[in-house]
């Protein structure tokens, strides 16, 4: 009895401790938010932070099992967060059920549904396209099971009970942020030549990153400080369907051949994830002879994280997934105990049928000058990972 008591114990003062990286953070563009660049920006992220957690009503939910949908195994970000998530719930005391899909809407809506089947209590979704779980969805709400929609807004569906996640906008921001201190765009002459590459448009997500770092650079773009020899720069032109590697290597491979082979440079190359950095490397280490570009990313994998250490992509924005994890293993807790659930955002996050509760926990970015500090200190990865 004293084991399992100290080991409850335990099991919450680890939750707790990972918490504290979350943090209030800004308000993004409303999920309709327009590939425009032309629009105005939201506001700003100083403004838009709450000044304190706001709490969301009580949902209803008994019994002690969770299914947590994970959209793949093929990034290795879902295969940490699924693990986290796993780890974190069992050592709070529930029963999980975990399940990916394989980047498979049809397999995800049949896991979801074997999940409601098999008596799961709560939901936690990472949805592989944000529209395609309505129907699913409707079931898990006539049962009266709530649903946390986990790093991807679930839209058009009034069954998403809350949302957890990292402030999506705010990621873009610092990409576009580090791509203009970096070139010193404020005082540096240039012009300098930019190209884009952002994520999947199922994926919600994305369009926040996109307009994130799009909000920032604009002004420059329309200065012509920064010059997109390709021509492409609407969200539309520069997405990449799945956020695969292939598709934005393919997509990187002709912007070069077609405009860059006359030896002009490439000053930066805005990527809003870690799979469409790795897509860049490939086609400019294959490609590309002129001077190496800046290149964002997202995730800190780890083959970006050595991409980071040989000089190949500039930084990553870091996403702690043991944080989020702990912060989704909070609400479960308070939406199976009945307590009010914890959310910092009520007012940025509509899916459609109205604004989501969110939790917002705030990203950083990691670069050659403190990657060890943020990713080997930390415990996240060792050293031996990164060889």
């Amino acid at each position: 009895m004293k084991r399992k008591l100290l080991g409850a114990l335990l099991s919450v003062a680890m939750v707790a401790s990972l918490l504290a990286g979350c943090g209030a953070a800004a308000e993004a563009p409303v999920a309709e938010a327009p590939a425009a660049t032309e629009e105005a920006a939201p506001a700003a992220t100083e403004e838009a932070a709450p000044a304190a957690t706001e709490e969301a009503a009580p949902a209803e939910a008994t019994g002690t099992k969770v299914g947590v949908a994970m959209p793949t195994k093929d990034l290795q970000r879902w295969n940490q967060d699924g693990s986290n998530m796993e780890e974190q719930l069992k050592a709070a005391g529930y029963e999980v059920d975990l399940q990916f899909a394989n980047n498979d809407v049809q397999q995800q809506v049949s896991q979801i549904e074997n999940m409601i089947n098999n008596g799961c209590n709560v939901l936690v979704i990472a949805s592989i396209e944000g529209d395609s779980l309505g129907t699913v969805l409707a079931t898990a709400k006539e049962k009266g099971i709530p649903v946390i929609a986990y790093d991807r807004l679930i839209m058009n569906t009034d069954a998403v009970s809350y949302y957890a996640t990292f402030d999506n906008y705010m990621v873009g921001t610092k990409q576009g942020e580090y791509i203009k201190d970096q070139l010193d765009l404020d005082n540096a002459d240039g012009p300098f030549n930019l190209e884009v590459t952002t994520g999947d448009p199922g994926d919600n997500n994305a369009r926040y990153f996109y307009q994130g770092a799009i909000d920032v650079l604009q002004p420059y773009i329309d200065s012509g400080k920064l010059v997109i020899k390709s021509g492409q720069l609407d969200f539309d032109q520069v997405a990449t369907a799945s956020w695969s590697s292939e598709n934005a290597q393919s997509r990187a491979e002709n912007i070069v051949s077609s405009n860059y082979a006359d030896g002009s440079n490439i000053d930066a190359w805005l990527c809003s994830n870690d799979s469409t950095a790795q897509g860049v490397v490939a086609a400019l280490d294959a490609n590309y002879n002129g001077n190496w570009p800046i290149i964002t990313g997202q995730d800190c994998d780890i083959v970006s994280v050595q991409n980071m250490i040989a000089g190949k992509q500039s930084m990553s924005i870091f996403k702690d997934t043991r944080t989020l994890a702990a912060q989704v293993v909070k609400m479960v807790g308070q939406i199976l105990s009945g307590e009010t659930v914890d959310v910092n955002d009520t007012t940025t996050y509509d899916n459609g049928t109205g604004i989501i509760p969110s939790y917002l926990c705030e990203p950083v970015f990691a670069d050659i000058n403190n990657y060890k500090e943020l990713l080997i200190d930390s415990g996240y990865y060792t050293e031996a990972d990164l060889q």
